[in-house]
């Protein structure tokens, strides 16, 4: 990787935010959703993947207590298998410890192995099944949780 960043997410960047959603999910949100989320949503934290002078990748989460709730998160597909999606999530992961975020949680499609064995690697661990979680095809979830307390070890070299 280059010189790659991340930063919070700014208005500006919701175009480019919503191309890599739809290029990324069956059923992707609306440019609506993102803008409310960004502008009226106090619980919503989301932060832009820089690449090459552009947004290369975005992730959300919501801030709940001491527990960050990861709503998306997505790579552009011409920068997708060199390690991004790891270098972002490590980076908030990091960022939001130092807030006083204790534990992550999300959920990921049982079908999505590659993501599973990316969020196994950051420490999460399998916690249940959302049965039919995904409207598009029924599919399950799986609910994964992380500890971010003091054994985080989240190497991360960031401007």
């Amino acid at each position: 990787m280059g010189d790659e960043w991340i930063r919070p997410m700014q208005i500006e960047d919701l175009e480019a935010v919503h191309s890599i959603e739809k290029e990324s999910y069956p059923t992707p949100w609306s440019l609506r959703a993102f803008r409310a989320e960004l502008l009226e949503n106090d619980l919503a934290r989301y932060f832009c993947l820089i690449a090459d002078g552009q947004v290369a990748g975005y992730m959300g989460l919501w801030y709940i207590l001491d527990e960050g709730h990861v709503t998306n998160i997505a790579i552009s597909p011409r920068y997708r298998g060199r390690g991004r999606a790891e270098f972002l999530m490590r980076t908030v992961m990091q960022k939001v410890s130092i807030k006083g975020i204790k534990r992550m949680t999300l959920e990921v499609r049982v079908s999505n192995l590659a993501a599973r064995r990316l969020y196994e690697r950051l420490g999460f661990v399998s916690a249940g099944v959302r049965k039919g979680y995904y409207s598009d095809n029924q599919e399950d979830a799986i609910i994964m949780w992380a500890e971010l307390g003091d054994n985080l070890k989240l190497e991360v070299n960031n401007k």
